[in-house]
């Protein structure tokens, strides 16, 4: 089960691999995979061959800054990017599986196949452990976080969470901003970690949250460090570094098109960027709630909300909006029909992949993003 997949990763990164090759010889598989059989697993890992790991799961993911899952060597571990620590819960951020949805796509053409990439399963819970944790490294790199300042931003919840996770690991404190609505189970975790919640007005969303983040900011610039998420580089590019390459590679580059919603845009804007590097005719379709009213936690309505400024708008080839009513139903329907406990963006990001989908008649590959845990929405 895919929840089960978290301690063991962690067993893996403590322990490491020569000391647990004896325990288990599992069928691993090679990065390339076996095209003729790609519609018949729901993990895109097929070609398959033996050798000693301990508990792998993952296809092997090459060039990627972080977040690898595959088994390392010293060697190789010492050859990623310095700052994340070894050993340290940095390390099984990403690298993600690549899983197809089946039950709800039955209806579906011969030969379209929607995959979703699951990063509900980093150790975070959330896709926002990968920017949260490559702004915080790029923020050391630059000298603008230094031992004794505290991380400060403004959220909806999985950022910060991401960013209390790994200030924890790397001895920061945190203080965040969040919209006062923000569902209960968010501001648990995040008390739970530690961290200094100021609650903001509901009505005005991420939006007062940043505000208030920004007033606080310059006022007191030596004490926090403020990566500001909605208009941080880091943030897309931690997808166009790992999320991407990781899609490419998974799908055996026959990924045809896209779908993400918005919310920082990061993981849209970073992702497509690289993918269409990879095979400009890959089509980019963004999504975002279909009113400014709406019960889609991490999501944007870009008509009507402060545009984050990494947004790329033309970046899409097409846009479309999906309510909050069909995204909560496609939600229930992934923990009912494909055993995927995810959240409401997750939903919302499934409900217009398979829309999509339903259009097309000729052989194609779909990629969405499950963005979040379920276990955060409910009450």
């Amino acid at each position: 089960m895919p929840l089960l997949l978290l301690p063991l990763r962690l067993l893996r990164v403590l322990f490491g691999t020569r000391s647990g090759e004896h325990l288990q010889r599992e069928r691993v598989p090679d990065l390339k995979l076996a095209q003729q059989k790609f519609s018949k697993d729901p993990v895109a890992n097929l070609k398959r061959k033996w050798r000693p790991v301990l508990f792998c799961s993952q296809p092997r993911t090459r060039g990627l800054n972080y977040g690898s899952l595959e088994i390392m060597s010293s060697r190789v571990i010492e050859q990623r990017d310095q700052s994340v620590l070894r050993n340290s819960i940095e390390l099984i951020v990403g690298n993600t599986p690549l899983i197809r949805l089946r039950r709800i796509t039955s209806e579906l053409s011969p030969g379209v196949e929607v995959f979703v990439k699951a990063e509900h399963l980093n150790p975070g819970g959330s896709v926002k452990d990968r920017p949260a944790l490559a702004m915080i490294l790029a923020g050391e790199r630059a000298g603008t976080l230094r031992p004794g300042m505290t991380i400060l931003d403004a959220t909806s919840g999985n950022t910060g969470i991401a960013y209390a996770m790994i200030g924890a690991a790397r001895g920061y404190p945190v203080t965040l901003c969040l919209p006062g609505n923000a569902g209960r189970p968010r501001k648990r975790i995040l008390h739970s970690y530690g961290v200094t919640v100021i609650e903001t007005d509901p009505l005005q969303s991420t939006d007062g949250a940043q505000v208030i983040a920004r007033a606080m900011f310059n006022k007191e610039p030596d004490k926090y460090f403020y990566p500001d998420q909605y208009n941080n580089d880091a943030n897309w590019r931690a997808h166009y570094e790992s999320t991407a390459p990781e899609i490419w590679e998974q799908s055996e580059g026959r990924i045809t098109h896209f779908i993400a919603g918005l919310g920082t845009s990061g993981t849209f804007v970073g992702v497509v960027r690289r993918l269409k590097e990879f095979n400009p005719k890959i089509q980019a379709i963004s999504m975002q709630p279909d009113s400014p009213m709406h019960g889609l936690e991490g999501l944007k309505h870009m008509g009507t909300a402060m545009v984050p400024g990494i947004y790329d708008p033309t970046l899409a080839d097409g846009n479309v909006e999906v309510s909050t009513d069909d995204a909560q139903q496609m939600t229930r329907r992934l923990a009912e029909e494909e055993g995927l406990l995810v959240g409401t963006s997750s939903g919302a990001n499934v409900f217009a992949a398979l829309r999509m989908a339903r259009t097309l008649t000729r052989t194609a590959v779909v990629v969405t993003v499950l963005c979040d845990r379920g276990e955060k929405y409910l009450e």
